[in-house]
């Protein structure tokens, strides 16, 4: 059976909701950052982590969200068969992974970015985070206008995007109020069952 590694409040968050969507059986075991249960799967120490049933193990939440979809051609969450399509994927794939994704680390560890320990040089660290963070939401607006989802159809490109949509509503004073075109994807995923039955999950 596959298992997912994953942390509550992580990325992981989207490959565990790609495997409810699938619907295949699966295990999900809630590991802690620095545990040795995490470490012995992954050195690194993050996640998510894959682990499928021969010991194969695969880390990195785009590499792990394009096996799955590729594995499970039944589910339909990849872009489909087209090359342009297939194309389009890879490119919100990477923005997530890239761009967004990145843009977080300063607000969650801005002493990584600087050598100055005092709180002002932290928080300016962070509070250019987090204009980082509105710039990419800007450029993922702009995209989802007259949008359902990310691609033509519902994929693990949205699963990947709920997770960085949730730090947002979390990290920023505003939240996603100037982006109702996110706030409605984000609603939308929201409401999912599949979505509602892994969050319960995570939050035990």
């Amino acid at each position: 059976m596959t298992t997912l590694y994953f942390a509550t409040g992580a990325c992981s968050l989207a490959p565990h909701i790609v495997l409810e969507w699938i619907g295949a059986p699966y295990t999900a075991v809630k590991v802690q950052f620095g545990s040795p249960e995490l470490l012995a799967v992954n050195p690194a120490g993050s996640v998510p982590v894959l682990r499928e049933d021969d010991g194969w193990l695969l880390t990195q939440a785009g590499a792990i969200l394009d096996y799955l979809a590729r594995k499970h051609p039944e589910a339909a969450l990849d872009a489909g068969d087209d090359l342009r399509q297939q194309a389009e994927q890879q490119r919100w794939s990477a923005f997530l992974t890239s761009d967004l994704h990145a843009s977080f680390w300063p607000v969650f560890g801005p002493q990584r970015y600087t050598t100055d320990s005092s709180d002002a040089a932290q928080q300016a660290v962070c509070a250019a985070g987090l204009e980082l963070v509105r710039n990419r939401l800007a450029r993922l607006e702009q995209h989802l206008q007259g949008r359902e989802w990310m691609l033509d159809r519902r994929s693990v490109i949205d699963a990947y995007a709920f997770p960085m949509i949730r730090w947002a509503i979390q990290m920023l004073p505003e939240k996603i109020e100037p982006f109702p075109a996110i706030q409605a994807l984000h609603d939308r995923l929201a409401a999912d069952p599949a979505v509602q039955r892994v969050l319960a999950h995570e939050q035990r």
